[in-house]
């Protein structure tokens, strides 16, 4: 899964496929014609409130995707100990921190294909030296 590059649509219909989910019950949850359908799998983007539709249907949360590309992509606002004169915000607030399998996997495929150092990966993608290490250690076995 490439994290960079989201075709939502594309990502969509893959899961749509592999579920085997009729049309007459995709046009039937959209409320809309099967061309309406066809052209929202075609689209890189879509709104908020179609995917969330798509995510209510195909039982997939597809909002992931999005959350594992700013893990990977984004860069942090502050560093650690140096927002103390931040406002604290109403939103809710979430650990970054939280990896997943498919992170996981992606971050030792860089390093098993000698894409990124594990250097490089502590510092681009702000994964701690200890955490990375016990990836390798635990997943890297052969």
């Amino acid at each position: 899964m490439n994290f960079k590059e989201i075709h939502i649509g594309a990502l969509i219909k893959q899961r749509v496929a592999e579920h085997d989910i009729e049309i007459p019950r995709i046009c039937n949850f959209f409320k809309c014609t099967e061309a309406e359908m066809e052209e929202m799998l075609v689209q890189e983007n879509l709104s908020t409130d179609l995917v969330l539709k798509w995510c209510k249907l195909l039982e997939y949360d597809f909002f992931r995707i999005y959350s594992h590309h700013l893990m990977l992509y984004s860069s942090p606002s502050t560093i650690k100990g140096e927002d103390s004169g931040k406002e604290k915000s109403s939103l809710p607030e979430f650990r970054k921190n939280i990896y997943t399998k498919e992170i996981i996997e992606f971050i030792l495929e860089l390093i098993k294909t000698g894409k990124k150092s594990k250097y490089q990966i502590v510092n681009e993608y702000k994964i701690p030296k200890t955490t990375l290490y016990r990836w390798i250690e635990k997943y890297m076995k052969e």
